[in-house]
């Protein structure tokens, strides 16, 4: 079996894109921040005293999605030319979604990923003063679109 990560003397490397040609692709991810119930009663109210949390969210999951390379050494450096961060406060937590899109010669998973994951790292950084015992849960690729792996959609995935 061969690794396209590992050189042939297992070396890890960027894997070689020059020859792809780009192409639309796209990538939805989605978590969860689970908090509790006071939690969510100031997350709906407005009240959280570090300010406004889905707009912190909502912004560090658009920076973290452009800035995915410098925290993954083996992620390409590519134009994210779509970005958004879709949060959804529930009754648990809040729900978060994020799609990444590009035209480019590999995909935005790892971008679509990060962005979930850093904008609920911005929730905790905001609540946390609130309730420690804030988590992080079930951070998963939803769907991709584009390249040459084609579409892929988790199975039993509400898009």
């Amino acid at each position: 079996m061969s690794f396209t990560h590992l050189d042939a003397a297992g070396h890890a490397r960027m894997v070689d894109v020059t020859d792809k040609q780009p192409t639309v692709r796209a990538a939805t991810a989605r978590g969860f921040v689970r908090c509790a119930p006071h939690v969510v009663a100031a997350l709906r109210d407005g009240s959280v005293p570090k300010g406004d949390v889905l707009a912190v969210a909502r912004i560090s999951g658009i920076q973290a999605a452009k800035r995915t390379p410098e925290l993954l050494p083996l992620a390409h450096v590519i134009g994210v030319h779509g970005c958004t961060v879709d949060l959804e406060i529930a009754d648990e937590g809040v729900e978060i979604t994020a799609t990444v899109r590009t035209a480019d010669r590999t995909g935005v998973e790892m971008e679509a990923l990060t962005s979930v994951s850093v904008a609920a790292l911005a929730i905790v950084d905001m609540v946390k003063a609130l309730d420690k015992g804030t988590s992080i849960e079930n951070v998963r690729l939803i769907a991709k679109t584009g390249g040459k792996s084609g579409d892929w959609v988790r199975e039993g995935a509400e898009q």
